[in-house]
C-alpha cells in the first residue's frame, strides 16, 4: 500500500521551471557491479528503475494538483512531462548498457474497477512516451517488463502493441478468463495471486485453487506465465509456501507430459 503525498514538492506547476532532476543519483549505479553480478549468475535479471512517469507526477505535485493538469493541460504540464522523461530516458540507457536481461518501470493506472484516467487520455498523453522505453529497451537486446496495479484491462492492447513483454498486474481485479481469451499467447503474465483477499485471509486450498485458475485461464507456451507472488507482512507464511508449491506441482506435471 503506497500513501498519497500530503506536501507535495511543487505547491504550484508553474514551479516546475525550477525543477531539477536528480541526474547525480545515477552516477551512483556500479555498472561493472552489474554486469559482475549478471555474469557469475545463471539467473534471469531484472533492472528495477525509477520509471514510473504519472506517479512521479502526483508525487511532486500532488493528486488534487495533478489531475485537472492533465484534464485541461497547461503548458506547465507538458514542461513537467518533458523534465521527467529526459531523466527516465538516461536512466534507462544507463540500465541498457549494461548485461541485465530485462528492463522494468511501473505505474499503478487502476482503481479496483476501473482506471484512474480514461484509455483515451493515456493514449494521448502516456502511450508515446512508453513506446520510447520499449524501443530503446528493445534495441539494447532486452526485454520489457511492466507493472501496474488496479483494473487496467482498457490499455492491455496498447502494452502488447507497444512492446512490453511481460506485464505484472492485479488480475483478480479483472475477469482472468477474459484476459486469457484475448491476450494469451501475445503477452506474458508475469505472476500474481489475489493479495487483497485470497492470499492474506483465505486457506491453503484456496491458494491453491487460485493458482490453478491463473493456469488455466493464462498459461500458453508462447507467452506464458511467470510464477511470482507479491506479499505483506502479515500474510500467513504457509499460504506463500503453497504458492509456490503450487507452481512446482503445476510445472513438473507439464513438464511429465511433454
Amino acid at each position: 500500500v503506497v500513501g498519497e503525498v500530503k506536501k507535495p514538492l511543487l505547491t504550484d506547476i508553474s514551479e516546475v521551471k525550477k525543477l531539477q532532476p536528480p541526474y547525480d543519483v545515477l552516477e551512483t549505479i556500479d555498472e561493472r557491479e552489474v554486469n559482475r553480478l549478471c555474469k557469475d549468475t545463471d539467473l534471469f535479471v531484472i533492472a528495477w528503475t525509477t520509471v514510473r512517469h504519472f506517479e512521479r507526477m502526483q508525487f511532486l505535485l500532488g493528486p488534487e494538483e495533478l489531475y485537472p493538469e492533465l484534464l485541461y493541460g497547461s503548458k506547465y504540464l507538458y514542461l513537467l512531462m518533458q523534465s521527467l522523461h529526459d531523466f527516465f530516458l538516461a536512466e534507462l540507457r544507463l540500465w541498457c548498457s549494461t548485461d541485465v536481461d530485462a528492463v522494468s518501470f511501473m505505474d499503478d493506472w487502476g482503481s479496483q474497477n476501473s482506471m484512474l484516467v480514461s484509455p483515451e487520455l493515456w493514449r494521448r498523453l502516456f502511450r508515446p512516451l512508453y513506446r520510447e522505453y520499449c524501443e530503446l529497451i528493445h534495441a539494447a537486446g532486452k526485454h520489457v517488463f511492466f507493472h501496474s496495479d488496479g483494473f487496467i484491462e482498457p490499455i492491455f492492447p496498447d502494452l502488447i502493441e507497444i512492446g512490453v513483454d511481460a506485464v505484472n498486474s492485479q488480475l483478480f481485479c479483472m475477469n482472468i478468463e477474459d484476459l486469457g481469451r484475448k491476450y494469451k499467447g501475445r503477452i506474458t503474465f508475469w505472476g500474481e495471486i489475489d493479495r487483497q483477499r485470497i492470499l492474506p485471509f483465505g486457506t491453503k486450498q484456496q491458494v491453491s485453487d487460485a493458482i490453478r485458475r491463473v493456469k488455466n485461464a493464462l498459461w500458453n507456451p508462447e507467452g506464458g506465465v511467470i510464477a511470482q507472488c507479491e506479499f505483506g507482512l502479515q500474510d500467513p507464511p504457509d499460504n506463500i509456501k503453497t504458492v509456490f508449491e503450487t507452481w512446482e506441482e503445476i510445472t513438473r506435471t507439464h513438464h511429465a507430459l511433454d
